[in-house]
């Protein structure tokens, strides 16, 4: 089995380990706790016929100040940045975020969740501008967390 190490990385309360939960355990939480250094979980899943356990980071929330040690990004074959729609300046860090992955992983996968979607009016989401590599999630009400952890599934291992 082929092991591939992701990053989840973003402001403080954001909605990382929400995400993590909802896609590894199917579940949802609404108290917060806050993740202190770095909690690893693992999903295996099968693409194209090939096993891949993926080992994911959930790494303290950063911010342009206060920034994630350069060592947790060594290794990693791809990250999800993470900030939240109701939160404007989670979405201005995001570039600092993805600087700092890229300096030490140039060629590493990326995509983005612009989390707590759900949060939005049917037509904000609609106006809410994004990439090919972009999502509006919502672990909440599991939506499109299954498509931003396959994505870059596929992003890195394609």
């Amino acid at each position: 089995m082929i092991r591939k190490k992701i990053l989840l990385m973003g402001d403080f309360h954001v909605g990382k380990t929400s995400l993590i939960r909802r896609y590894v355990d199917n579940s949802f939480d609404d108290s917060y706790l806050t993740t202190i250094g770095v909690k690893i979980s693992k999903k295996q899943i099968t693409l194209d016929g090939e096993a891949y356990e993926l080992l994911i980071w959930d790494i303290e929330g950063a911010t342009p100040q206060k920034r994630i040690p350069q060592s947790y990004f060594r290794g990693a074959s791809g990250a999800i940045f993470v900030a939240d729609v109701g939160r404007e300046e989670t979405i201005e860090h995001l570039a600092v975020h993805i600087e700092d992955f890229q300096s030490v992983n140039p060629d590493a996968a990326y995509v983005t969740a612009y989390n707590k979607a759900d949060l939005l009016t049917p037509v904000q989401q609609k106006n809410f501008a994004l990439e090919s590599t972009d999502f509006l999630t919502s672990a909440k009400e599991d939506m499109n967390v299954e498509a931003l952890f396959e994505t870059l599934a596929r992003r890195m291992l394609g």
